[in-house]
């Protein structure tokens, strides 16, 4: 199939209504059933305003986060629409064509 990945960059303290924007991220792509995403942890990052985040040994707040979802052009548009419907939401995010399918039995 045809379609993007999206990469969203935030922090772990970052939050949309209650929820920590990665957990609420992984929400929406469920709510949505979308192929997947996942939630990946940096150890070091430069955001957008050049401020060094980092994962400190007692404080994680800070720490880099990455949730990256495949999705095909229809659930880009969806996704997108759903995104720019939220109010207060700021997120920075990549958007790449990708070909993506499964190779032997697809996970249940």
């Amino acid at each position: 199939m045809k379609g993007y990945q999206i990469t969203f960059f935030t922090v772990q303290d970052r939050r949309h209504g209650h929820k920590q924007i990665g957990d609420w991220l992984l929400d929406l792509a469920k709510s949505m059933q979308l192929h997947g995403a996942t939630l990946i942890g940096a150890q070091t990052g430069v955001g957008g305003r050049h401020r060094l985040h980092s994962a400190h040994f007692l404080e994680l707040a800070d720490q880099p986060l990455e949730v990256t979802m495949i999705v095909s052009e229809e659930e880009s548009v969806r996704l997108f629409e759903r995104l720019n419907a939220e109010p207060n939401l700021e997120l920075f995010y990549a958007k790449t064509p990708v070909e993506f399918g499964s190779i032997g039995r697809a996970e249940q």
